[in-house]
């Protein structure tokens, strides 16, 4: 039988409801995928799975080539399939592919999954060495056997690593018969399996803490100068247990509950086992009382020491991190808590922003010695980092409050808050070439809450949006309250226009859920939703707001409870776009155009290694003009072509006169487009480009965009190829963001491959993107090539991509893409400073 789990549903709620009924059960390798493609780069290299939970919501087409999809990957060929069907879809319980075991209606997961899964899968699990002779029994660190009598009746010897694990004492074991302390499904008994096929069998084994899930197998055995049989188990959770950890995190992360600290807290306690978990909260700038956040004891409430007299809460509140996983006794002396509770597993964690300050402390005990310390201390480290982030987050509130930048009843950002982040966005996306949404939300018929209710229901009414507008974006964005009923969303980094189609569809069905208020009726609220994009609709807040806005009207026109997206009238864009083809055609003669170099640095060291050239648009009266926005332009109207010659021949030329400058060897990315790759002379006009200017081929990498289908470009993989044999390297760009993932890496000469910035910039943010990144880290890795992870902005993302072993990094934390005078002062900078060093 497999060891993990797949659930793949394109609704994010059906997939957190999916894994938490899972996850009750204590299986900790839970993977969670959107679709299919996700699932792919998830599950590459995996073992086979247990089981494959899929949310079937298309049509029998659909759910044919999904099934298929998914049974072509090794780790899903033999797994059992349960579909989960949703109300709103077309397909029935008929029309299911042969391939799925069993189904069941969304509406019935918490009360049917686990009884489903467990009809469709085996009790016996792998099978163990087969061999005639008794087992010699060892007492090593990790072996856990228990040896009984010849008739598997009673206990005659336990193991070190058994009692420490079990958290029982061995007087209140020897003797005792065998089924008190360990049993097997459908009872069978342990002379039963010991005659039997020899293989692991799952079983609830007894601990200090009541029974939990492992999995045994049986064999004769000789211990002491004594025969009889062994149970020797295995924890069905070990192998696992850093996935475990990683579930624990993503919903650690994930929870919302009191600001992310009461939920989030009880989450890290139940998912480690702990007895006893607090949160404390310091004003690092004042010297007062600290105060205590949360608490929780896994027992009797006892009389609490003061926080003046526990030793190790000052320390930590001074910044010191104690660290006592199964020796927290020795603190005991000093410590009236640690004393009191019986505490032998302890640590406790500063909480400090991101100048180092404390604000806070975070301690969790265990009443028994804390097992894998190199598993729990990473989790309690993570829990640390994200409950500082919490108490920084409220104190900002609390400050944004008193300068007025914060709406009273709901807690977000208002007009004028709004207002200077819409500014600093769009000044951001001119740089970068970022595209963005603004959401238009506007409650339906609202008025007459208030005018029936009373204003105090409709604030009620008001804060419950407010918080189902939150649970439907990421961090990374923005809501705002705009005035009354309405509020605005400003989704970042938008891909493609139909992301955000899907977060203005999860937010109205978000709102579908019937509200229950305070000794008030139950009432069902709609919203109506416009959307614009930049910059495809305007490139100016206020232009911006006013398109959402028309857009929302237009919903509302259209039945309310929608969304619509702006939509310019024919002619008016016809006429936009020709305007700008024809100054596009003028740009380069008009010396218009700018190639900008962003640098690639190593991992390690963050040294230079390399840049990639960049295209931007100087435009005499429009100023500064993002890619993002006219290179769609220039493919349409064939200019794209000439333009990326351009752009290779000046990137080159500047390229080598900085080789023959430093000697560097700095490789310089050069982004191909599909048309270009289509050109039958693309080779010789490579070859033409490095033999007029110099450039050594093998410093010249070409990046190819992954959402270029090898199918609809069947010569797509002969041009690489002849590319390759020049000398140039091969990238593949926006890695991840296409269903070919897998084909490219496999078919293309890809030299290296280039994590797309959206998975990158929702590192911390969305625990999802960050299982993508590490999954193609390792993919790659294992298939020889090298990764560059773009979009690299925060502390945070250089210390996960460092130690997931991402070998070059891109992004504004290290350099903005800088112009070839700036480059090169930029290189001249770094040689003085190693000359001075020398």
């Amino acid at each position: 039988m497999g060891s993990g789990i797949l659930v793949l549903a394109s609704q994010r709620e059906l997939r957190r409801v999916l894994f938490d009924v899972l996850d009750r059960q204590g299986h900790p390798a839970i993977h969670s995928a959107r679709d299919v493609a996700h699932a792919a780069i998830l599950l590459e290299g995996r073992d086979p799975l247990a089981l494959l939970v899929v949310v079937l919501a298309g049509d029998d087409r659909e759910a044919q080539r999904c099934c298929q999809q998914l049974r072509a990957m090794p780790a899903c060929a033999e797994a059992p399939l349960i579909a989960v069907l949703v109300p709103e879809g077309v397909l029935r319980p008929s029309q299911l592919p042969e391939t799925v075991g069993d189904w069941l209606d969304a509406s019935r997961i918490e009360a049917e999954l686990v009884e489903r899964w467990r009809r469709l899968r085996p009790v016996v699990v792998t099978a163990v060495a087969q061999t005639d002779e008794p087992l010699a029994l060892q007492e090593g660190e990790d072996d856990e056997w228990l040896l009984t009598d010849p008739a598997g009746e009673r206990v005659w010897e336990i193991s070190p690593a058994l009692l420490r694990r079990m958290g029982i004492g061995a007087q209140r074991m020897l003797g005792r018969a065998v089924n008190e302390q360990i049993s097997f499904e459908d009872g069978v008994s342990v002379l039963a399996l010991a005659v039997g096929d020899r293989r692991w069998h799952a079983c609830r084994r007894r601990s200090a803490f009541g029974f939990e899930q492992a999995e045994a197998a049986i064999r004769p055995a000789r211990h002491a100068g004594r025969d009889g049989l062994a149970v020797v188990f295995r924890s069905r959770h070990a192998e696992d247990r850093p996935l475990a950890a990683l579930n624990l995190l993503m919903r650690l992360f994930d929870d919302q509950d009191d600001g992310g600290l009461a939920g989030a807290a009880q989450l890290l306690a139940d998912g480690l086992g702990l007895d006893y978990l607090a949160v404390w909260s310091a004003r690092p700038e004042e010297n007062g009382t600290p105060m205590q956040r949360y608490q929780w004891w896994r027992g009797e409430e006892p009389a609490w020491p003061e926080a003046s007299v526990q030793t190790s809460l000052r320390l930590v509140l001074g910044g010191r991190t104690l660290l006592h996983p199964q020796d927290a006794a020795r603190l005991a002396a000093d410590d009236p808590l640690i004393r009191q509770l019986g505490l032998l597993g302890f640590a406790g964690l500063p909480l400090v922003d991101e100048r180092r300050s404390v604000l806070g402390a975070l301690l969790a005990g265990a009443r028994r010695p804390m097992s894998e310390p190199e598993v729990v201390e990473p989790v309690l480290r993570c829990a640390a980092a994200h409950f500082a982030h919490v108490l920084e987050l409220q104190r900002t509130r609390e400050q944004g409050r008193a300068e007025g930048l914060l709406d009273a009843l709901t807690g977000l950002p208002n007009r004028l808050l709004l207002n200077d982040r819409l500014d600093t966005v769009i000044r951001e996306a001119n740089r970068t070439g970022e595209c963005f949404a603004l959401l238009f939300v506007d409650l339906d018929r609202f008025k007459s809450i208030n005018d029936n209710l009373g204003h105090a229901m409709g604030d009620q009414v008001l804060v419950a949006v407010t918080q189902r507008l939150i649970g439907s974006v990421r961090a990374s964005d923005t809501v705002a309250r705009y005035a009354g009923d309405e509020f605005i969303v400003v989704l970042r980094h938008i891909v493609k226009n139909e992301d955000a189609a899907r977060v203005a569809e999860k937010i109205v069905q978000a709102m579908a859920v019937p509200l229950q208020l305070e000794q008030g009726p139950e009432l069902h609220i709609t919203i109506s939703i416009g959307i614009s994009f930049f910059p495809d609709d305007a490139t100016d807040a206020e232009t911006l707001l006013k398109h959402a806005d028309d857009a929302m009207y237009a919903a509302k026109s259209r039945g309310r409870n929608s969304f619509q997206i702006y939509e310019v009238s024919p002619e008016q864009a016809r006429q936009q776009n020709l305007a700008l083809k024809s100054r596009l055609r003028l740009a380069e003669q008009n010396n218009e155009l700018r190639v900008v170099y962003q640098p690639q640095v190593d991992a390690a060291n963050e040294d230079i290694v390399g840049m990639e050239a960049l295209l931007r648009w100087e435009h005499p009266e429009l100023g500064s003009i993002g890619p993002a926005f006219f290179i769609p332009i220039a493919e349409e109207s064939g200019l794209i072509v000439p333009m990326g010659e351009w752009v290779l021949r000046t990137a080159c030329l500047e390229a080598q006169g900085w080789e023959q400058k430093y000697g560097l060897r700095l490789r310089l990315g050069v982004n191909l487009s599909a048309m270009q790759l289509l050109q039958p002379g693309l080779l010789e006009t490579v070859s033409s480009v490095l033999t007029e200017t110099g450039l050594d081929p093998g410093l010249l990498e070409l990046e190819v965009t992954e959402s270029i289908s090898v199918k609809q470009m069947p010569n797509l993989v002969e041009n690489l190829h002849g590319l390759h044999r020049l000398g140039c390297r091969i990238a593949i760009d926006d890695f991840g963001t296409g269903a070919a993932s897998l084909d490219y890496l496999r078919r293309l000469p890809a030299d290296r491959i280039k994590i797309d910035q959206s998975f990158v910039r929702n590192i911390g943010v969305d625990p999802d993107d960050e299982a993508i990144v590490r999954a193609i880290v390792d993919m790659a890795h294992r298939l020889k090539r090298g990764v560059v992870a773009e979009g690299v902005e925060t502390e945070q993302h250089l210390h996960f991509l460092r130690a997931n072993h991402c070998d070059e990094l891109q992004g504004y934390l290290f350099c903005r893409p800088l112009t070839s005078a700036l480059f090169d002062q930029l290189l001249a900078e770094r040689q003085s400073l190693l000359a001075a060093r020398a």
